[in-house]
């Protein structure tokens, strides 16, 4: 088993959902993202989902964007993310870590070689929000080469004949998005989120993590009793911006706690 599915057994075996915490790579300079990662499987991260800065984040909320703004400018490239993940695995070889974000800097990148350098620093599994299943072989190849899982999202509104071809070629684990919108948005009703859960269920035998609205403690709860995953992002990002890394990871401290009181 690999890191992501030794971490997602261990959280089913518990018998609780883990705790997915993002942050945007090199927010808000290099050096105090990487202190940030360090620290965050101490204060009760599951999983690390690390954003890839990129200039036109369609699928995120406006502080994600400036997020990305922050990090750019700061100098944060995709070479800088991958070599953000190798300095964090000098440290720990045992934290999942999902890197999340868009086509276009992987393809500038060029695919081969970042799937070669993604698996040396240390990746386990990767996000790509605008990258469709009809154009997705080639980077699934390229990543299963090198042990990489690729992430398919889902959503409320994607049809039942749409969601059998999303699930067909998905790794990992599968992405719930709770909402139709960008990050940070208001979650639905409770037996809303219940109902999108049980009816991927039905369809995949992958874990489900449930983000993109998530913000307090009770949420975390509340949808950890249908997920086995809970995302985390715009509140974390949002705490970070606003009062700097120790609070982010107070922040961190609390929600883990909340995932860690099972269901």
């Amino acid at each position: 088993m690999n890191r992501l599915e030794r971490t997602l057994a261990d959280l089913r075996a518990a018998g609780r959902p883990g705790l997915a915490a993002y942050f945007t790579a090199g927010d808000p300079c290099y050096d105090d993202c990487l202190a940030l990662l360090r620290a965050l499987p101490a204060a009760g991260a599951d999983v690390i989902e690390l954003g890839m800065p990129f200039s036109d984040p369609i699928a995120d909320g406006p502080v994600l964007q400036r997020a990305n703004a922050r990090a750019l400018k700061a100098g944060q490239t995709l070479r800088r993310t991958l070599d953000l993940v190798a300095a964090f695995r000098e440290e720990d070889a045992h934290t999942p870590v999902v890197l999340m974000g868009y086509l276009n800097p992987l393809m500038r990148y060029e695919a081969a070689s970042f799937m070669a350098d993604a698996a040396w620093a240390g990746v386990d599994g990767l996000i790509v929000v605008d990258l469709s299943p009809e154009h997705a072989a080639g980077i699934e190849r390229l990543a299963r080469r090198h042990g990489i899982a690729i992430i398919r999202m889902t959503a409320p509104t994607t049809p039942d004949d749409r969601l059998e071809r999303v699930l067909a070629g998905a790794g990992g684990f599968v992405y719930h998005v709770m909402l139709a919108g960008t990050t940070g948005a208001a979650l639905p009703a409770d037996e809303v989120i219940a109902a999108s859960l049980a009816r991927l269920r039905a369809r995949t035998r992958l874990p489900i993590a449930a983000g993109f609205g998530v913000r307090t403690a009770d949420q975390v709860r509340a949808v950890g009793r249908h997920a086995d995953l809970v995302a985390v992002g715009t509140r974390l990002v949002e705490v970070l911006a606003s009062s700097g890394v120790p609070a982010a990871l107070a922040e961190v401290r609390s929600l883990a706690a909340a995932a860690r009181a099972g269901r």
